[in-house]
């Protein structure tokens, strides 16, 4: 029987390994660039990273700092595109995409450059892409950074359409089709909770709490408080993992879907006492905590 010949890869002057050495230091260079925390110092930066990553539907007036134009913040735009003008109640009205089909390696720049773009175009016209500029403002530069968004979630797609206006049936066929693949949510309303999203994704509903805190920081808490045995939302509920995204923690919890979202708004309160009563501590883990914190870290994952 003849031995079989193993893979090794390309070989090292081939024209294969020079593409595969330009896609790694493209990657590189890529990650380097990175803004690890695009919204940091907004008061918004977590309801910011809950938008751009998992909220389906749902828009904000920004608060802007100049400009007469109003400009709205959104999930997701038609096309994923970056930001459009239309008319609103013989007014002309900005919109800027969070989920977007192009990305510049700092996602603030991009923003920035969406909202000036969105403050004085025509209405009618998109932007595909932002391709912000070195010199060009960031968000922060363009907004109140102390101001919270005035989040409306939407349950469908039709603000795609401006009221009164008849869209062509491809339009259309569009807007029907997101609406018929979205999944309920809501952001709970409680006194100290911000930035915590329910969703109704069939068989379960899930709880994302998008947190402020450093993230080691934050897994300690997380580790005192599930030591303790309270880390959950009350009855029904049970802690799933959690991920990191945009230099933020995101802890996240299965849910009884058979309970209104905001039936869980008063525990998810109480969680949040809990967690700031283990972040004040000023200890090493005991090993019952090391332990829940290994295994906390088990059921984390990263999105980049």
């Amino acid at each position: 029987m003849g031995k079989s010949k193993r893979n090794s890869g390309p070989k090292p002057d081939s024209n294969r390994a020079a593409k595969l050495a330009e896609r790694r230091a493209a990657q590189e260079a890529a990650a380097a660039t990175t803004v690890p925390r695009p919204f940091a110092g907004l008061a918004a930066e977590c309801d910011l990273v809950a938008l751009r990553e998992f909220v389906p539907s749902a828009t904000a007036p920004l608060p802007l700092t100049a400009g007469e134009r109003p400009v709205v913040i959104a999930t997701v735009l038609p096309g994923a595109v970056a930001a459009l003008v239309r008319d609103e109640e013989a007014a002309a009205t900005g919109f800027v995409g969070l989920q977007v089909q192009a990305q510049s390696p700092d996602l603030a720049a991009d923003l920035g450059a969406a909202v000036a773009w969105a403050a004085t175009a025509t209405p009618g016209e998109s932007l595909t892409a932002a391709n912000p500029q070195p010199e060009g403002p960031r968000l922060a530069d363009v907004i109140d950074q102390a101001a919270a968004l005035e989040i409306t979630v939407h349950q469908d797609f039709n603000w795609w359409i401006p009221e009164g206006v008849t869209p062509a049936p491809e339009v259309a066929a569009t807007v029907e089709q997101a609406n018929s693949v979205i999944m309920p949510s809501a952001r709970l309303d409680a006194d100290g909770v911000v930035a915590a999203w329910w969703v109704d994704a069939g068989e379960k509903a899930h709880l994302r709490w998008v947190r402020p805190e450093d993230e080691d920081q934050l897994m300690l808490a997380l580790a005192r408080v599930h030591a303790a045995g309270g880390l959950h939302v009350g009855e029904g509920s049970r802690y799933a993992g959690s991920f990191r995204t945009h230099g933020l923690l995101v802890p996240v919890f299965d849910l009884d879907p058979e309970k209104h979202a905001q039936e869980w708004a008063a525990a998810t309160a109480e969680l949040g006492d809990r967690l700031a009563q283990a972040l004040a501590v000023d200890a090493p883990l005991t090993s019952d905590e090391r332990r829940a914190r290994d295994g906390l870290r088990g059921r984390q994952v990263t999105l980049r």
